[in-house]
């Protein structure tokens, strides 16, 4: 339950579904959630809490990010809807795009948009504060599956991610880690920092503690996908997927994103 720096705000992490949190900024009586693909568990939350929902921001229109905002919205007929422009997603009453920014007076926080095209063609991400929500795009130790967009789009949205300050903490949508950190391994093998990673993160799975947020200071250190120039990555892509010494990033990124897509740690 990290204090934002700066803020009287506070970050809870409320995991939905099988691997999936829904993210909440907790201010006093006043909430907004990011994500939430259910309802009931983010109501019983916010009820422990004795906090009111005022704001939801959405980042993509998959059912296990959005499938709990009618559900919300019944509950707090109030709570504004921000999110992406595309006809797949529920009622929003904001649609945001690139360089927008979500005023959040209720918690203390003003979040930038940034458009981060690739697991699906409009999905955003919301920065400002010390904090990246980035849905499905980049996870610790991974990123989301290119369903939409293309290996280049996905390759410059987790460009423009990765330049963010070290200390930003990475709030994604799912629990992947200690699986992410698996495949992490057998790409770079001898990353001392992904092997680290790995005992931290099983102890704190061990003690019903969630993984995230993570920080891209530490995502640089062990997540391949923001690792692709590592001399040993590409030598293992080389190695195992045929890589070409010449290839270029966007070519390495879809070796490295399609061997993910069918490995068994």
């Amino acid at each position: 339950m990290p204090l934002i720096a700066g803020t009287p705000t506070r970050l809870h992490a409320v995991p939905i579904l099988e691997d999936n949190y829904v993210w909440l900024l907790v201010d006093g009586g006043r909430a907004v959630a990011v994500d939430p693909g259910r309802a009931e568990p983010v109501l019983a939350r916010l009820d422990g809490l004795g906090a009111t929902l005022s704001a939801i921001l959405v980042t993509h229109h998959h059912g296990d990010h959005v499938g709990g905002i009618d559900g919300l919205r019944r509950a707090f007929p109030a709570a504004r809807v921000y999110g992406p422009a595309d006809p797949r997603l529920p009622a929003i009453d904001r649609i945001v795009a690139e360089g927008d920014a979500v005023g959040l007076p209720e918690v203390g926080l003003t979040l930038a948009v940034l458009e981060v095209p690739g697991h699906t063609l409009s999905h955003v991400a919301y920065v400002g504060n010390g904090l990246l929500f980035c849905g499905d795009t980049l996870f610790s130790a991974g990123c989301g599956r290119l369903f939409e967009g293309t290996p280049a789009q996905m390759l410059q949205s987790l460009d423009r991610l990765g330049a963010l300050p070290d200390a930003t903490l990475v709030c994604c949508g799912h629990e992947y880690t200690l699986a992410n950190l698996a495949f992490a391994a057998a790409a770079e093998p001898g990353n001392r920092d992904v092997m680290r990673r790995i005992e931290a993160v099983s102890a704190l799975r061990a003690s019903g503690q969630p993984s995230l947020p993570s920080t891209l200071a530490a995502e640089r250190l062990f997540n391949p996908f923001l690792r692709t120039d590592q001399a040993q990555v590409r030598a293992t892509l080389q190695s195992v997927r045929g890589l070409s010494a010449e290839a270029g990033r966007a070519e390495a990124f879809a070796a490295l994103r399609e061997w993910k897509d069918g490995f068994r740690g």
